[in-house]
């Protein structure tokens, strides 16, 4: 079961897109250094369908984009939310999800509802998606190939 700590809207997570940027809980990875540790704990709501109907009732006119930060310990779980917002409510919005895992979970695990996806453990000595260097890679997901545009958050 997933749950989610908090949410916000935001301009930097995925590029050109207004995003609703969903922290979930109860994160397995406990990076070093992690910015939100916070997250390492099951805390926080249920989020489910009823939930995401709530925050899009809320937000849904402002956004461009739902974007999952987090929720490594139940993966077929977003991919089931990322279904939902595609599929069921008929929604014509981009999602995303932000993995800490340094690869896809296998199948039947599916990115096909997915718009974007970041995967990649947070390592303090590679630095964020914004550093050259950065081990993580956000991928943009076009008829299910996947495009490397990490290289859109380094300021050149």
């Amino acid at each position: 079961m997933l749950k989610y700590a908090d949410y916000d809207i935001v301009f930097q997570e995925i590029p050109d897109e207004v995003t609703l940027a969903i922290n979930i809980s109860n994160c397995p990875n406990h990076c070093v250094g992690c910015h939100s540790a916070y997250l390492m704990k099951d805390v926080g709501e249920v989020l489910d369908e009823k939930a995401l109907d709530a925050l899009l009732a809320k937000y849904g006119r402002n956004i461009t984009c739902v974007c999952f930060m987090g929720g490594d310990a139940d993966p077929e779980g977003v991919a089931y939310l990322a279904g939902y917002l595609k599929t069921v409510k008929q929604r014509n919005l981009k999602v995303g999800w932000y993995s800490g895992k340094n690869q896809l979970p296998p199948e039947p695990f599916s990115l096909k509802d997915f718009d974007y996806v970041k995967i990649g453990r947070y390592m303090e000595e590679f630095g964020p998606l914004k550093s050259k260097t950065t081990n993580q890679r956000l991928y943009k997901i076009t008829d299910g190939e996947l495009e490397d545009i990490t290289e859109r958050f380094w300021k050149k």
